[in-house]
């Protein structure tokens, strides 16, 4: 039987290394096995986005480690959506009201191989090509993987931070069948790049996501450190053009950014390289209606929540779990009652923005050069300046604050239901009826520290 006091991490990944960090500063003795090599070693081998959207949540995370200072050396900072429309003017929609409400793009790669660091720096035990093959929850008995055979490991509990298609959660479901969904979106995506120029400096704006949005499909960008930008093409996976499904070549491909992104092809240069050698990538919301096995093992970030990116905040969410899994185990000192309080605070929250991040793709890709909420953005921020403690953007709520998802996901809808009819058939801001939008917000909103 292992130590009391230990744990063992299956997912060396970003939620897994983080938590061992902050487990491990809490006097835990700590064993990650990861199914991959060593990224420090043989390079990062991830099979996703290589760059992700950092915010204050994720932020506070990190600063929980200590880690914050140094990875944001890594990142570079993004203020707002530049939206690029097939006709008319581009312009920067800010996220927040200035650069103190920013996200940053991240490279997914570098930050793992900075958490995996600190780790073994904090005094975790990392274990590389070990995937995990099968669990004996009675013995506490995990089977590994290894080249040079099984590696059979006796454990304390076992947290699954290995992503959506957790072996781990497989072992769980297998030992208590839960109820698990899976949603698969009906849309794809696939990546491209914008190299740096000749002279090694960015192409077009780095302190932004790009954004072009044409209806049911669109393209985003994030900046890389390196002055490279990450181009995401989303588009139906088939049924109606375009999709994955009628645009199966490079040359298909080049006549969709022709007629649909002109103003990128002068951007990518390899349009078609990247195209052929991309493969088309899926996305999926999980659903569970539990996410712990009585004291022996308790899943956190994909493995137990796994969302579509639209938000920003898959990475943020998990980043959040790890916080939490670490509080609670502090506050219980007994594990079933650990994993018990955790999976009762952090469900809810992971189904309001596994929601909310299904509503922001629609956002995205149809409405960000839309005139009807183009205005009610314009009313957003009004309200938000006369009823600072009230009204609170959607998106400051998400990204810029750590108040619960499903807090934010509550008066959202409220404060949605305001901008719709506060602008109904209106054109303008001063032609809104801004003492009946007030009335609406006062009748409708508490202030948010009353919930405190």
């Amino acid at each position: 039987m292992a130590d009391a006091k230990q744990l063992t991490i299956i997912g060396g990944g970003l939620a897994g290394a983080l938590l061992a960090s902050l487990l491990a500063q809490r006097g835990w003795q700590v064993d990650v096995f990861e199914q991959r090599g060593d990224p420090r070693v043989e390079g990062y081998a991830g099979g996703r986005s290589i760059n992700l959207a950092l915010a204050e949540r994720g932020l506070y995370a990190l600063k929980q480690a200590g880690l914050d200072h140094r990875v944001l050396e890594q990142a570079v900072m993004m203020r707002g959506r530049f939206v690029h429309p097939l006709a008319g003017a581009s312009q920067l929609q800010r996220y927040g009201r200035d650069d103190s409400e920013v996200i940053w793009s991240i490279s997914r790669g570098e930050l793992n191989i900075t958490l995996l660091n600190a780790a073994e720096r904090a005094g975790v035990r990392l274990h590389f090509n070990q995937p995990l093959k099968s669990v004996d929850f009675e013995a506490r008995l995990a089977t590994f993987e290894t080249p040079d055979g099984e590696n059979v490991v006796p454990f304390n509990a076992l947290i699954g931070a290995d992503g959506a298609g957790s072996t781990l959660r497989a072992q769980m479901h297998a030992t208590l069948p839960f109820d698990e969904r899976t949603e698969w979106l009906d849309h794809g995506y696939k990546e491209l790049e914008i190299p740096p120029t000749a002279s090694g400096d960015f192409r077009i704006e780095p302190n932004a996501l790009h954004i072009w949005p044409r209806g049911h499909y669109m393209c985003i960008a994030l900046p890389n450190d390196e002055r490279t930008f990450t181009v995401t093409l989303f588009m139906p996976l088939k049924g109606v053009y375009p999709s994955f499904e009628l645009i199966t070549t490079p040359d298909a491909a080049q006549t969709l950014f022709e007629t649909q992104f002109p103003d990128t092809l002068p951007l990518i240069p390899d349009l078609a390289e990247d195209f052929a050698r991309n493969p088309v990538g899926k996305l999926a919301t999980l659903y569970l209606d539990r996410w712990h096995l009585a004291d022996k093992a308790v899943l956190i970030g994909d493995a137990a929540h796994a969302m579509v990116p639209f938000h920003g905040q898959g990475m943020n969410c998990a980043f959040e779990d790890c916080v939490s899994l670490a509080n609670h185990l502090d506050r219980s000192p007994a594990l079933s009652d650990a994993f018990q309080a955790f999976s009762e605070e952090r469900m809810p929250n992971a189904a309001a923005i596994q929601q909310m991040a299904l509503e922001n793709y629609v956002e995205m890709r149809d409405k960000v050069d839309d005139a009807a909420f183009l205005l009610q953005r314009e009313l957003e921020l009004t309200l938000q300046a006369r009823h600072p403690e009230r009204f609170i953007p959607h998106y400051t709520m998400v990204t810029f604050m750590r108040i619960p998802y499903a807090v934010a996901l509550a008066r959202s809808d409220i404060q949605r239901d305001i901008l719709v009819a506060a602008t109904h058939g209106k054109q303008r801001l001063d032609e809104l009826d801004m003492a009946q939008a007030d009335a609406m917000v006062l009748a409708q909103l508490q202030p948010l520290s009353d919930l405190a």
